[in-house]
C-alpha cells in the first residue's frame, strides 16, 4: 500500500472542499470535518478521510440533507429528542449534547433520543463531549443489515458499536467505543483493501461458509465478538436505537437504503449519567485509586489511551495515496 504523509491542516482542507463542493452548507461542513480530523488524528483511519467518499455519495444521490437544520427539544425533563432534519449526524449531536448535559447534571440522569439522522462515524466523540461535562456517557447506534445473530448464517444487525465514556477531571475521559462484530465493517473493508487476511470468526462469505478472505466477507456477513455474548449486545443496541428512539431497525434500514455507498438513515441512543449526583462528592478520588491499581497492572492499558496518545502527535498522517486522489477527484 502506498501512503502519503498529509498534515492535520491538509486533512481538514481536503475534506472541507469535498464536503462544501458537493453539496454541504458551512455549519454542516464544519461538524463534519471537526469528525473526519478527530479520527485521524487519534488514529482510527477507518472513520476519517475513508468515509469522505461515502459522505459525498450520499450527498451527491439526495439522500442526506447538506443544509440540514437539527431541532432539539425536550420531550420531558429527563428527555432531549433531536429531529436530524435528515442530515448527517455530527451537527445533531453538538447541538443536543449541551441540552442532554444541562438535564443530567440538574436531574442525575438524561437520555437524548436521535432520529433522522445518518450516522458514519466513530462513536467516542459523542461520549466523549458528554464526559468532558462531567458526565458518564454512553451511546450505541445500529447500522446496515451486516451481521448475523450467534449460530446464524443470516445477516439482520448491524455492526452495531456501543461506546461508554468515563469522565476524569483534570485528565482525558476513558472511553471504549466497540463495534459489537468482530471486526467493524470499515476495518473489514480496509483490509480487502489492502490485501490482508482477517481471522477466522470475523465473519461468513455469502454462502454462510467461515472465511478469513474480508472481501468475501464484505459480500457475505460478519459475525459477532464473542458468539452469543456478542450478538446478544447487538440485540441491545438494536432495541435501544431503533425501538427506543422510533428509528429504523437495521434491516429495515436495509430495505429502504438507495445503497449509494453513504450511511443510511437512523437514529442514536444516548444516555448521560452525573457521578456527583449518584455517588456524591469524592466519586472522582475514589475511581482514580481504582484507575491507579489498573495502571499498575503489567501489560494492561486503559481503552482509549492510545488514542489519547495518538492525539498529543502533530505528525503527518500517513493517507493511503489512492484515497487521498480519489477524494481529490470528487472536490473537481
Amino acid at each position: 500500500m502506498t501512503t502519503v504523509g498529509l498534515t492535520l491542516e491538509q486533512v481538514e482542507e481536503l475534506a472541507t472542499r469535498a464536503f462544501s463542493q458537493n453539496g454541504c452548507d458551512a455549519e454542516n461542513t464544519a461538524a463534519l470535518v471537526r469528525t473526519v480530523v478527530g479520527a485521524e488524528r487519534d488514529g482510527s483511519h477507518s472513520h476519517g478521510l475513508f468515509r469522505v467518499p461515502g459522505y459525498v455519495a450520499a450527498l451527491r444521490s439526495g439522500k442526506v440533507n447538506g443544509s440540514a437544520n437539527p431541532r432539539v427539544s425536550l420531550k420531558t425533563p429527563a428527555i432531549v429528542s433531536v429531529h436530524g432534519d435528515n442530515g448527517f449526524t455530527p451537527l445533531a449531536i453538538e447541538r443536543g449534547v449541551p441540552a442532554l448535559a444541562e438535564a443530567a447534571k440538574t436531574l442525575g440522569v438524561a437520555v437524548m433520543a436521535t432520529t433522522h439522522t445518518h450516522h458514519f462515524a466513530a462513536l467516542w466523540p459523542e461520549t466523549e463531549m458528554i464526559a468532558e461535562q462531567g458526565l458518564i456517557g454512553m451511546a450505541c447506534v445500529c447500522y446496515m443489515p451486516y451481521m448475523a445473530p450467534a449460530g446464524g448464517n443470516k445477516a439482520l444487525f448491524g455492526t452495531n458499536p456501543l461506546s461508554f465514556a468515563w469522565p476524569r477531571p483534570g485528565k482525558p475521559p476513558m472511553a471504549f467505543d466497540m463495534a459489537t462484530a468482530a471486526m467493524a465493517m470499515g476495518e473489514v473493508q480496509i483490509a480487502a483493501r489492502d490485501g490482508h487476511k482477517v481471522p477466522i470468526g470475523t465473519g461468513l462469505d455469502a454462502e454462510g461458509r467461515l472465511t478469513d478472505d474480508p472481501g468475501a466477507i464484505a459480500s457475505g456477513m460478519l459475525l459477532p465478538f464473542g458468539g452469543h455474548k456478542g450478538s446478544a449486545i447487538a440485540l441491545m443496541v438494536e432495541l435501544l436505537a431503533a425501538g427506543a428512539v422510533g428509528e429504523q431497525f437495521s434491516f429495515e434500514a436495509g430495505e429502504t437504503d438507495n445503497k449509494d455507498g453513504g450511511p443510511p438513515r437512523g437514529g442514536e441512543f444516548m444516555l448521560a449519567i452525573s457521578p456527583e449526583l449518584l455517588a456524591g462528592p469524592g466519586w472522582a478520588e475514589h475511581c482514580e485509586a481504582f484507575f491507579e491499581r489498573f495502571d499498575a497492572i503489567e501489560g494492561a492499558r486503559l481503552p482509549g489511551a492510545r488514542r489519547h496518545e495518538n492525539r498529543l502527535s502533530d505528525a503527518p498522517r500517513q493517507i493511503n495515496a489512492d484515497l487521498v486522489e480519489r477524494i481529490r477527484a470528487l472536490c473537481d
